[in-house]
């Protein structure tokens, strides 16, 4: 039995909006495309098949094969036609077309004029195998296709192949909207794991949010059991998913993994990572810049600046973008060969022993990503950026910048500090040294109000304009 489909009300609320417009005909065709994307294991292929369950509606889901000879996989897609609850599906049985136009075409015969959903998943590879196929998509669609009350759903996994899909001059270009299937949000995480908020942060922080990792986490577990009981297995979705996702991603061999596990690692300057990953010698810039470069195209690694009313272009620094293959990447890559040996005790240890201060930078991101949700706000109606601020030595930085707009803002509206301790609420001596670090970035004054977000709470009387606890994040992702 299939596991029961949780989170992604908002991916089924777009995806519903985009159905209508097809079954009310409110499009000046018939038909309407979607591209669909996001990081592999994100969810999108079950997404798209939850979505086509529920739709009523009779639907196509096919699914290409990376490295197939093309006239094999025209076949299958025929085939698959034919076995379809498509309208007129038993008019297309056995034909065998002689490329991708042809068989474009027997799926608009099969179509009919009845309201339906076609899912292509893996349209990278079937870009990769033959060299017609976006030619052809694009003949079939302008002639046949957005003709018919067909909602189209176009998936993939390659993030810079599927948005050069839309790219001016593709042949795609301009006949489909774009949808970005994103982790699981804190308020889904809260709800599959039935943890408290703080928990739940935890848990995100630890399973990226991925559906397959998530589900792994029965009800009610602490992250403590279900480390152990995940790092018992080297099968366990925990441990497998990140290898899957390099392997897949970043096949071994050549510099781009090397520099990936360089940022995994801690570094986040460029020289940083140059020496890092190079080993023996510093990596060349010619090298490095445009791994990076790709690594960000591919929203692997995010690149940030500091957030100020000063430009600041030369102080850039690099994380990897997503919870789960951070985690990976400081702890689990090694974790595998002591699960392997029957020694998963080995990788608890170490985590546990890095966990603080590993979550205490790890959370950042994740508490910036959630007040830029929230606000504006009533509070600050006119925030509409949230960063950090950093100098060349790191001292001080500040964890939290609300501005009007980034990277060079017109106006700070508030700084502020994150301190996620277990059993230390933010302190005296937390504000005191946020003050301080405040003075100095460009566009404070004394008067800018302070805020701190914090996991134990703060100690009361401090002159904080705000204080957002783990309920106030998980607040921000309801609905």
């Amino acid at each position: 039995m299939a596991s029961e489909f949780t989170g992604r009300a908002h991916d089924l609320r777009l995806l519903d909006d985009q159905l209508r417009l097809v079954t009310e005909r409110k499009l000046t065709t018939r038909g309407r495309a979607v591209i669909m994307t996001g990081r592999r294991r994100v969810g999108k292929s079950r997404l798209a098949q939850e979505f086509c369950d529920r739709s009523g509606l009779p639907y196509l889901v096919f699914q290409a094969s990376r490295g197939r000879a093309p006239a094999a996989e025209r076949a299958d897609f025929v085939d698959t036609i034919g076995c379809a609850g498509l309208p007129h599906a038993e008019l297309v049985r056995g034909a065998r077309p002689r490329d991708w136009n042809e068989a474009l075409r027997v799926l608009a015969t099969a179509a009919g004029d009845d309201p339906c959903v076609v899912v292509l998943d893996e349209v990278p590879w079937l870009v990769e195998q033959d060299r017609e196929f976006e030619g052809a998509l694009q003949t079939a669609w302008d002639r046949f296709l957005s003709a018919r009350p067909i909602l189209l759903i176009l998936v993939g996994g390659d993030l810079t192949m599927m948005e050069a899909l839309q790219e001016y001059g593709r042949p795609f270009f301009g006949r489909a909207t774009q949808m970005t299937v994103r982790p699981l949000h804190l308020g889904d995480v809260a709800e599959m794991t039935g943890l408290s908020a703080a928990d739940a942060v935890d848990a995100l922080l630890i399973t990226g949010g991925f559906p397959e990792i998530v589900r792994s986490w029965e009800p009610g577990t602490s992250r403590g059991d279900f480390l152990s009981r995940s790092l018992d297995s080297p099968l366990s979705p925990l441990l497998a998913a990140g290898q899957l996702t390099l392997l897949g991603e970043f096949p071994a061999g050549g510099h781009t993994r090397t520099v990936l596990e360089a940022i995994g690692t801690g570094e986040r300057t460029f020289a940083g990572i140059a020496a890092k990953a190079g080993g023996a010698s510093p990596l060349p810039s010619g090298t490095l810049a445009p791994i990076l470069a790709t690594l960000t195209a591919k929203q692997v690694v995010a690149a940030e600046l500091p957030l100020s009313t000063r430009q600041d272009t030369k102080n850039r620094r690099y994380r990897v973008a997503d919870h789960y293959l951070r985690f990976w990447l400081a702890f689990l890559r090694r974790a595998i060969g002591d699960s392997e040996r029957g020694r998963p005790d080995l990788a608890l240890r170490r985590i546990e022993r890095s966990w603080t201060t590993w979550r205490g930078r790890a959370v950042e991101p994740l508490v910036r990503d959630t007040l830029a949700r929230a606000l504006p706000d009533d509070t600050w109606p006119e925030t509409e950026e949230v960063g950090g601020w950093w100098n060349r030595r790191n001292n001080p930085e500040i964890d939290l910048v609300g501005a009007d707009k980034g990277p060079v803002a017109g106006r700070v509206h508030f700084v502020g500090f994150i301190k996620w301790l277990d059993n230390r609420p933010f302190d005296r001596h937390d504000y005191d040294q946020l003050v301080r670090a405040a003075a100095v970035v460009p566009g404070t004054s004394d008067d800018t109000p302070r805020i701190a977000v914090t996991r134990a709470g703060a100690a009361p009387d401090l002159p904080l304009d705000q204080v957002w606890r783990p309920d106030d994040l998980l607040a921000a992702w309801a609905g």
